[in-house]
């Protein structure tokens, strides 16, 4: 029986060892299949990087070539057929032409409306009235421009009735004011004239003279080239309301059907100047400035005075001023075209401008307009190709920017919460061609990009050279001013919600801002007659926004952003000296290089990485999302003390226009608040701005904490 036993034992170890090798043949086939087919998917992604690196290239080059003066130019023309202030039956026209352009080129197509509180004229007058007892009536309209342009007023200007002699006071600055009580004039109960500069916006020109107890302002700009504004007798119209959006929904969107305040309500008022202001042309100011008495007018203000001026007054000519307003809401309109990305859908990259003008706009704001709806027509000629963006593009067309920021403002409060997780950038252009020279204000991690993006696009006053060429010798460097003002679009999403931004533009102090001669005759006669310039802007805008939207790693520099925050602590002390302890900023500002230093080091590793799979892609995206979200971390929940609406503790405006400090505003503020009280209060006046200089500490350290993004 045994031995049978023992011929089954050794026939079943023979097909045990035949059953263990089939299986590890069956094995070694799934393993090789399944090694052939992780090797093919590492090709195939491989591959497909490098297809897309390729197409990538392909899609910047179609979209460079794809330019066109005659296209951007006849945008121009129709949108400049009519005066369009914001919130009147004119305006409309042009928001139906921007939305059916981007409907006609197929894309997602949106109207979002606000109601807002805006301001218009109803009464203007104003006379001389001279001591032999004549008078002579002045002409507010420009030479020949009458019928639906607006006449010459600043918005939000209190109605107001007086005959008052006349005071000539420079700039307006508080300099100013000290210059004419040394010379023994006292403006109390006069009607202040006083010239644009640099320094004042026009609400803070009003805000000095009421200061010193004017009971009426004109206002009249010379320009830096002698002939800014004199372009046949115009003027320059504006807004003279203190901080930006509606001012009956601060801080929230005025929707239809909102909450609204009064607008007699203390929190509105506050905006609005206290005494009634009107702009005036050169011609007029000198016909008044020439009859004035008085004292001589001071050696210092020669210096850049063009006027004819002799004297500072007061009188003996009497001035009859008469300024009579409607403020009244309206409904306001922002156009939105939208390009879904493929893989990130829901990051957005901003394109903005303004399509509300004074006058005819063809400057301010059309230029940029016409250059917006030609990156929309070249960017749907590249989906035509077979292009679709990595990331969500979005055009934004705003509505009443010119009362104060208004539309783009109620819409980012309105989706602040979506803004301030999903929002990449935002890309500014408002008038984008004033004349020769390139121009750009940035956040600093945008510095390279911007730099890398000119050195791609032709001059077009320089053969043979790039942008950056001609950049740079202009300026013996390159010259990226920084977004601490509020004189257009971007301040909403950098200084409330925080959004890394650009500003972009070609030439300065354009010489009919704001005038009826804002026109596209003067585009085609003087400001950009082949419309080259408008091709140039709109290719570095367009192409600014490619890399935003399809590079793998965003193209951000947060080491710039670190060298830029050193600068300004040696700024602060400076200003400061031993007076405060700066240590708590200068080592936030460490901690921040080294995090900088850490996701560049990260950014660099990443994009060496070809492959696709999963996980590298969920690294990628875990790196964009530190660098997209760690500007939000210079703002303060709490916002500036007294101006809550403006959070950014890096950059923002000054609550001074006279401030010497132009970064840091919350610091800025404490300055000047220091500066206004009794020296016997120096304790106090050190605490307030050394708790100014931590809060910038903690929102530098929060910067740095969202580039690390980890919570230990």
């Amino acid at each position: 029986m045994a031995q049978p036993l023992h011929a089954n034992a050794s026939s079943s170890m023979v097909l045990s060892s035949a059953s263990c090798t089939l299986v590890f043949v069956v094995f070694l086939c799934i393993l090789g299949l399944y090694t052939l087919q992780n090797h093919s998917t590492t090709t195939t992604s491989t591959e497909n990087h490098q297809n897309y690196q390729k197409d990538f290239l392909h899609f910047q080059e179609i979209f460079l070539t794809s330019s066109s003066n005659y296209t951007i130019s006849s945008y121009l023309r129709e949108l400049t057929q009519h005066p369009h202030i914001a919130g009147t039956q004119s305006s409309l026209k042009t928001v139906e032409y921007v939305h059916k352009h981007f409907k006609d080129l197929n894309f997602e197509t949106h109207t979002v409306n606000f109601e807002a509180l805006l301001s218009y004229p109803v009464h203007s007058s104003l006379s001389l009235h001279f001591s032999n007892g004549t008078s002579k009536e002045l002409s507010l309209t420009e030479l020949g421009q009458l019928g639906k342009i607006v006449v010459p007023f600043h918005a939000y200007s209190p109605s107001g009735k007086t005959m008052a002699k006349m005071v000539f006071a420079n700039y307006g600055r508080i300099e100013d004011y000290n210059k004419l009580i040394d010379l023994g004039v006292n403006v109390s109960g006069s009607v202040v004239i006083a010239r644009r500069g640099e320094v004042l916006s026009r609400a803070g020109i009003v805000e000095r003279a009421a200061e010193n107890g004017a009971v009426a302002l004109l206002m009249y700009t010379e320009g830096g080239d002698g002939k800014t504004t004199r372009f046949n007798g115009g003027v320059e119209r504006g807004t003279v309301m203190k901080g930006l959006g509606d001012p009956l929904s601060p801080g929230w969107g005025g929707i239809e059907g909102g909450e609204k305040l009064g607008v007699k309500d203390n929190q509105v008022m506050k905006r609005f100047p206290k005494i009634p202001s009107m702009p005036i042309s050169v011609e007029n100011a000198e016909m008044i400035l020439e009859g004035l008495e008085g004292p001589k007018v001071p050696d210092e203000w020669k210096v850049t005075l063009k006027s004819k001026v002799g004297r500072v007054g007061p009188g003996p000519t009497l001035v009859n001023f008469t300024y009579q307003e409607e403020k009244r809401e309206a409904t306001i309109h922002n156009v939105f075209a939208v390009i879904k990305g493929w893989e990130e859908p829901d990051r957005y990259v901003l394109l903005g401008n303004h399509r509300d003008a004074w006058t005819y706009g063809a400057v301010d704001p059309n230029s940029g307009t016409a250059a917006l709806l030609d990156i929309a027509r070249r960017y749907a000629l590249l989906m035509r190709y077979g292009w679709v963006p990595r990331r969500t593009i979005i055009l934004c067309s705003w509505d009443a920017e010119e009362f104060g920021m208004v539309g783009s403002t109620e819409w980012v409060e309105q989706n602040l919460v979506n803004l301030g997780s999903k929002a990449v950038t935002y890309l500014n252009v408002d008038c984008a061609v004033q004349g020769p020279g390139f121009f750009a204000r940035a956040t600093p991690q945008l510095d390279n990009l911007i730099i890398a993006v000119t050195k791609k696009i032709k001059d077009p006053d320089s053969e043979d050279m790039e942008v950056y060429q001609t950049w740079f010798a202009r300026n013996s460097g390159i010259d990226i001013q920084r977004l601490g003002g509020v004189d257009s679009d971007y301040a909403s999403f950098l200084q409330h919600a925080g959004v890394p931004s650009i500003d972009l533009y070609y030439g300065k102090d354009f010489p009919v801002y704001h005038t009826a001669f804002d026109s596209f005759d003067w585009m085609t006669m003087y400001g950009d007659p082949l419309f080259r310039r408008h091709v140039t802007v709109s290719g570095i805008w367009g192409l600014l926004a490619l890399h935003l939207a399809d590079d793998l790693i965003l193209p951000f520099d947060y080491s710039a952003y670190a060298t830029k925050l050193q600068d300004y602590a040696k700024t602060l002390e400076n200003l400061l000296g031993s007076d405060l302890d700066l240590r708590p900023i200068t080592s936030a500002i460490q901690e921040f290089t080294i995090a900088a230093k850490e996701v560049e080091s990260e950014a660099k590793e990443l994009r060496e990485q070809i492959t696709s799979d999963d996980l590298l892609i969920m690294k990628r995206r875990s790196l964009n999302d530190k660098m997209m979200l760690a500007e939000r971390g210079f703002l303060d929940p709490e916002g500036l003390q007294g101006r809550q609406w403006f959070k950014h503790l890096v950059y923002g405006p000054p609550e001074d226009d006279e401030s010497k400090l132009v970064i840091f505003p919350g610091i800025a503020d404490a300055i000047s608040r220091a500066a206004r009280m009794p020296k016997e209060q120096q304790e106090e006046r050190k605490s307030a701005i050394q708790h100014e200089t931590w809060k910038v500490a903690r929102a530098i350290q929060r910067a740095s904490i969202a580039l690390k993004g980890e919570l230990f």
